[in-house]
């Protein structure tokens, strides 16, 4: 297991984004877990992202929610997340789009809950043809969003279909690479989980959102447009991703050469704040030893919750 000694790697706690805000150009904020929990939206996220805008910065919003951007632009709206708060959405879901669209007259079966159908209304849209899924047994690949029913499934339930699958050689397309994240306080499993199990049968899985190249990429893009738009700059950005996924956001921005602040009262807060989410500081000492388990390097920083 790796060990990092947190004296000797930078992994600066910082209180607010304003004592870093001056370095960066753009920024690439998680959504669950930093902007929202699902539930309801964190006002002083938003708050910080705004006031990062309205100094001249540029904020895409980057998310392993396996539905197109579109979907997620209205799910905050529902979250009450203000539009003043970010230029852009790039999502899984904008991946998953693409990697249907390139696979042609192949069919793909849905794995997971109805809610991740507009994925496939997408697709339909884009290619002038009908919805393209079909039964399982008539499919050339998987498109899996999540659990059917991320309350009750277990992720066994699911070894079965796998194991059909692993013997067909069909292709995993994993529509959003989180294991888990946190609803309320509930604590859910995500696609990512169940493409672990498959990718342990040796099965074929193709990943389309954190910590994969393709996310980042367009993110840029989109950050790159904003800026246009806004004033012509065509300067290369200074990038800071934000996120609380070790194993995603650290790690994908590791990969893509990017500053990364980590807000650790999100998904690993049980390890990191067990009493309280934001109230005790960060203890370093546990902070490295989840680094060693997850094998990334550390952050450049690290924020309890993300405020101004």
């Amino acid at each position: 297991m790796l060990q990092f000694d947190l004296h000797r790697h930078a992994a600066h706690p910082i209180s607010g984004l304003s004592q870093i805000a001056v370095r960066y150009d753009v920024i690439l904020c998680d959504v669950w877990g930093v902007v929202h929990d699902g539930m309801a939206h964190y006002p002083d996220a938003v708050s910080a992202l705004a006031r990062f805008r309205a100094e001249g910065g540029t904020v895409v919003l980057i998310t392993n929610a396996p539905r197109p951007a579109g979907g997620i632009e209205r799910m905050l709206r529902r979250l009450d997340v203000p539009q003043n708060s970010y230029d852009a959405i790039v999502s899984s879901g904008d991946v998953t789009v693409s990697l249907m669209l390139d696979r042609g007259d192949k069919a793909p079966h849905h794995l997971g809950p109805p809610r991740d159908n507009s994925l496939f209304r997408e697709v339909a849209e884009r290619s002038g043809r009908p919805d393209p899924r079909v039964p399982f047994e008539a499919a050339d690949y998987v498109v899996c969003t999540g659990l059917l029913d991320d309350v009750n499934d277990r992720l066994e339930d699911y070894d079965a279909l796998l194991h059909r699958m692993r013997a067909r050689q069909m292709e995993f397309i994993c529509a959003n690479p989180d294991i888990v994240v946190h609803s309320g306080e509930r604590l859910i499993y995500c696609a990512g989980a169940i493409a672990e199990r498959y990718a342990a049968l040796g099965g074929p899985v193709v990943q389309a959102g954190k910590p994969y190249p393709e996310i980042y990429c367009r993110a840029i893009e989109a950050a790159a447009q904003a800026q246009s738009q806004a004033d012509g700059r065509a300067a290369k950005p200074r990038v800071l991703a934000i996120g609380d996924g070790l194993a995603t956001d650290l790690k994908g921005a590791i990969a893509a050469g990017i500053d990364m602040l980590f807000v650790s009262s999100g998904i690993h807060r049980d390890r990191l704040h067990p009493e309280d989410r934001s109230g005790i500081p960060l203890d370093a000492d546990t902070l490295s030893e989840l680094l060693g388990e997850y094998g990334v390097k550390p952050p450049m920083g690290t924020i309890a919750t993300l405020t101004w």
